[in-house]
Parts: C-alpha cells; structure tokens; sequence
C-alpha cells in the first residue's frame, strides 16, 4: 500500500469539503454565532450524508437517483432547505452578541441542518455519483474490497481534517468580532444560502416543466 496513494484520497476529500457552499456557509454561520462543536456538528451532520451517498454508490444503487422524479424532489427540497435556513440567519441577527447563548440553537438541530443540506444537494449528488463512482470503478479492477475500504476511509479523513479545521477557524476568528461584524457575517451567510436555495429551486421547477 503506497502511502502517496493514501494522501492523494485525502486530499480527494479535502477537494470535496473545502468549496464554498452551502455547507460551507452554514458551518461559518454556526461556529462564529455558536462556537467550535456548532461549527463541527454542522460538518458532521453533512459527513453522515456523504456515508450514505458512498454507500449507495458501493452497493450500486445510483441508478435510483437517475429518476427524474427524485432529482427534482431533490432540487426542490434542496432549494427549500437552503432558503429557509437563509431566512432564519438573517431574521436572527438581532438575537446575535459576543455573549449568545449557545442553549439558542441545539447541536441536533445543527447536525440535521448539516445533513439535510448535504443529502439533498445536487453539487453533493454529482460528486458522489460522478468522480467517487469513477474512482471506485477503477480501484476495483485491481484492489480487493478491503483496499476499497480503506481507500473510502481516506476520503472521510479529508473531510474531518476541513470540518475540524473550518471549526477551529471561526473559533479564533470569533475572539477578534465585535456584535456588528457577527451581524453583518450573519447576514451574508444568509443571502449566499438564499442564493444557493433559488438556484436549486430554479433548477427543479425547470425540470419539473421539462424545460
């Protein structure tokens, strides 16, 4: 086993997680309002939703998520997610100060946010479907199930070490914010989600009408 080989799966996962995205807005939101495991939690939320992606992929399953009926539930729902979590970002900000209480938002609910987020996202989906079924189409034809294995595993340590870092980030980001720039972090964390939620549900309704 070529340990290069083992960092290129890393970094693989590394590719996934750092993009900005949804997730991505949603972990920043959450660590600088909430602090380090709010942040996590987000990003440990998404991760179980890549678990399942992965192993719908390794049991050959993909084609379940061809149906153009799923896809645009997938949109729609995607885009729902996005816009009500924007919204509620932004409705909240006068609730936001150096002092919130982190009893304001539960680490369930973050990791439901985190989770939902990345299981009906489209950009997740293609990713899951295109690139990791690429790459364990071809790990197959010369390395045993076990190697498959670890390989995968590789993946989900590139997408802890981001989840970890982007948590340690808005910790020590948040001790030098003031009240204003929460809000006004709050607030375009909120409007990119909201971007992201009309994009998604422009794109199922243009699907739903065949467009």
């Amino acid at each position: 086993m070529s340990i290069s080989i083992l960092i290129s799966y890393i970094f693989l996962g590394l590719s996934l997680a750092a993009p900005i995205g949804p997730v991505n807005s949603a972990r920043l939101d959450k660590g600088l309002k909430n602090g380090f495991w709010h942040a996590w939690i987000v990003g440990a939320g998404s991760m179980a939703a890549d678990a399942l992606f992965m192993f719908l992929v390794y049991l050959g399953m993909v084609q379940f998520l061809d149906i153009p009926v799923v896809q645009i539930f997938l949109w729609l729902f995607g885009g729902f997610i996005l816009i009500y979590s924007g919204i509620e970002s932004i409705l909240g900000v006068h609730k936001i100060n150096l002092t919130y209480s982190r009893k304001k938002e539960s680490l369930s609910k973050c990791f439901l946010t985190g989770f939902f987020m990345s299981s009906t996202s489209p950009l997740s989906i293609l990713f899951w479907l295109g690139i990791y079924g690429s790459v364990l189409a071809k790990t197959a034809q010369t390395n045993s199930a076990s190697m498959l294995l670890i390989y995968s595993c590789m993946i989900f340590v590139g997408l802890a070490v981001w989840d970890l870092f982007v948590a340690a980030l808005t910790t020590g980001f948040r001790n030098f914010l003031d009240d204003t720039s929460l809000k006004v972090i709050s607030i375009i964390s909120g409007v990119s989600l909201i971007g992201f939620g009309v994009y998604f549900g422009y794109q199922g309704l243009m699907a739903l009408l065949g467009k």
